[in-house]
């Protein structure tokens, strides 16, 4: 709806509601409208229940019909719309016989085009896809999709059981899952900004003991130089860092906080989290340990 229909139609709001009580009394229908208020994106009609899709052709006529209405700039009345989290389970991690290929996110939207239970169904972001455990042959792949208030859209697909090739795959309720928390003050992965033990705070960028958005002021890169090889210039005053640095994280040409990094994309796989960083510091071991005989050496 334009502002300019959501402003007339507010103006009598209080005699909108009696008016739309009236025509739905007269329909003999039981829900009724407590009050009407709007946001940025239209008109918010608040009733005492859920409406049925029913009830909208009594609303969207009255919408339609009122007086200084432009009726060819009203969207037709729609329920509030909220996440609900599912998971799928049984289906193959490697889903091609004789071959190490993994389950794609590709393979995923196929499969889920395929099956007539999520005809009517609209994801809220990609589907997610993990393994069951680092052994295993199975995947997990979550899925985030609109529901209507009353709920309706999980609950026809919850416990619902469908054929992928010679798998039967099951579909579950599930909880939330944020993935891996990055925290916004040291940038590594694994604990929230609330529970970081670093006593300070480093740059998103150059991982200097300052906070990101003063990096322009604090960091080292930015001030001239002259003792180097070849000396380095002053940036500019109001001109933004040009200069580019290494990942906090994984060492790639990109911020911590970067969509490229790694470990953002295995967000949602706590398990390669867990392997990476044992990783990094099995390496700085040797690394420590290797620094320790030389000197011994010496």
């Amino acid at each position: 709806m334009s502002s300019d229909n959501i402003s007339s139609f507010m103006k009598n709001a209080s005699s909108n509601v009696a008016n739309l009580n009236r025509e739905l009394r007269n329909a003999k229908i039981d829900v009724l409208v407590d009050y009407i208020c709007s946001d940025n994106t239209g008109v918010i009609i608040v009733t005492n229940k859920v409406a049925q899709q029913s009830d909208f052709s009594i609303i969207d006529r009255y919408v339609k019909n009122s007086n200084d209405i432009n009726a060819l700039q009203v969207e037709d009345s729609r329920l509030p719309k909220s996440k609900s989290y599912l998971k799928i389970i049984g289906i193959p991690f490697y889903p091609f016989a004789n071959s190490q290929e993994k389950l794609s996110l590709f393979d995923v939207e196929t499969i889920l085009k395929q099956n007539h239970i999520f005809n009517n169904i609209s994801l809220t972001s990609k589907p997610r896809i993990i393994k069951v455990s680092p052994k295993s042959d199975m995947a997990i792949v979550w899925i985030d999709v609109w529901n209507v208030q009353s709920g309706q859209n999980a609950k026809l697909l919850i416990n619902r059981c469908f054929n992928v090739g010679n798998h039967i795959a099951t579909i579950r309720g599930a909880n939330m899952n944020p993935g891996v928390p990055q925290c916004k003050n040291c940038w590594k992965w694994g604990h929230s900004t609330f529970s970081c033990r670093f006593q300070g705070t480093k740059c998103v960028k150059c991982n200097g003991p300052h906070k990101s958005e003063h990096h322009r002021e604090f960091g080292w890169c930015c001030k001239a130089n002259a003792k180097i090889n070849p000396p380095r210039l002053e940036t500019k005053k109001g001109e933004p860092c040009p200069h580019s640095f290494k990942c906090s994280n994984c060492k790639g040409d990109h911020q911590a906080d970067s969509n490229d990094c790694p470990f953002w994309r295995h967000r949602f796989n706590r398990e390669w989290h867990i392997k990476k960083y044992a990783e990094i510091h099995e390496n700085r071991s040797q690394s420590i340990r290797s620094d320790v005989n030389g000197i011994n050496k010496l």
